[in-house]
């Protein structure tokens, strides 16, 4: 597999999609139970091939990450041959950016010098997709990057 089985749930909300897979399969809804009892193994393989596909998809569609932390936002911009990043650091111990108190005294206090600012860009390795993988299993979340722009148009 080359990323993750999608969850119970995911597969619940693509339940259309995996009956049009199964079809492109030749696999009709009794073989798919069947399948199930008595070759369970093929059938879970056939969960990771879905999975892996959706995956594929929905990564080769995604431009931008967003993995917010305690003191930390770490904003990506996924370009075509490269990921940018810009990365906020809180100097101030007292602020949770997760919480709404947060990230109201960082919208504030932005320019102040409890606000370190980082931009960088780096290559994609040879799958990219694997790249952004890698980056939500890390705690990136997919965005419409509203937060990337705005750094970026005050940047520069």
């Amino acid at each position: 597999m080359k990323y993750s089985r999608l969850s119970k749930e995911q597969f619940v909300e693509l339940h259309q999609e995996f009956i049009n897979f199964l079809a492109t399969q030749s696999i009709t809804a009794d073989e798919w139970k069947k399948l199930k009892n008595e070759k369970p193994e093929v059938a879970e393989e056939e969960l990771d091939v879905f999975s892996d596909l959706i995956w594929e998809g929905v990564l080769t569609k995604v431009k931008y990450l967003e993995n917010i932390s305690e003191r930390h936002m770490h904003l990506f911009d996924l370009k075509e041959k490269e990921m940018k990043l810009i990365s906020v650091k809180i100097l101030n111990p007292e602020i949770d950016l997760r919480t709404e108190v947060g990230f109201s005294w960082f919208k504030r206090n932005f320019q102040s010098d409890f606000v370190e600012y980082l931009t960088a860009s780096k290559k994609y390795s040879e799958d990219k997709n694997v790249d952004k993988f890698s980056l939500i299993q890390q705690g990136a979340v997919i965005t419409k990057g509203a937060l990337y722009q705005w750094f970026d148009d005050m940047i520069e």
